[in-house]
């Protein structure tokens, strides 16, 4: 099995031409958070084959990273396309103090500007939580389901690690690979640890 335990920072031409080429034939990895925020995992590539992931803990992994092993061998994490709750609100303010109160709950929030997000024009994305979504329906803002890549913000003292979940939308729709392996929406107020192991393969199996 090919263990992948760098990230690649800048790939070169030659690397790029060569991630193209992986892509049309799904050899890479589809991930969705939960899993992107491991350093260390198995997981399966969209074609199928088992690779593991050996990283020293940097960071949530983003889509669009480039991973390289000592063999020089490459593998680009697309981030996966997952259940998340969207997040809009009449005014500035309002959104605002919404996004004050799942701050103040360590929830990992993705924050959108690119695309008409009604009368405030911004947008949060965080993972499904009934309770939560209960809590900002009674704060008086618009609360729905979507599904889409999710690329939470990163902590502000993290540096190289800023939003960009914009590059995974033109990956997202060109295989279909949007109906897999969905989180239990059950669980409030949950914190995230990017350093936690597991053994378990994530990714499309061949089963689909």
């Amino acid at each position: 099995m090919k263990i992948f335990n760098t990230r690649l920072s800048t790939p070169s031409d030659v690397q790029k031409a060569q991630l193209a080429e992986q892509y049309k034939a799904d050899d890479y990895l589809l991930l969705d958070f939960d899993t992107r925020q491991h350093s260390r995992f198995r997981a399966i590539t969209v074609s199928g084959e088992a690779v593991g992931v050996d990283l020293p803990r940097t960071g949530v992994l983003k889509g669009d990273d480039v991973l390289i092993n000592a063999a020089g061998e490459l593998m680009q994490v697309i981030a996966k396309p997952q259940a998340v709750t969207k997040v809009t609100a009449a005014n500035d303010f309002l959104l605002m103090k919404g996004a004050y109160h799942l701050g103040n709950r360590h929830v990992p929030l993705m924050f959108d500007h690119s695309f008409d997000q009604g009368s405030a024009g911004y947008a949060l994305y965080f993972e499904n939580d009934h309770v939560l979504a209960q809590m900002l329906e009674n704060l008086g803002l618009h609360i729905e389901s979507t599904s889409m890549p999710f690329e939470p913000e990163t902590g502000a003292y993290q540096t190289g690690q800023g939003h960009s979940h914009s590059h995974a939308h033109s990956h997202s729709d060109s295989h279909n690979h949007q109906e897999s392996h969905s989180h239990d929406e059950s669980h409030s107020h949950r914190h995230h640890h990017s350093h936690s192991h597991h053994d378990t393969p994530v990714g499309r199996s061949n089963d689909g």
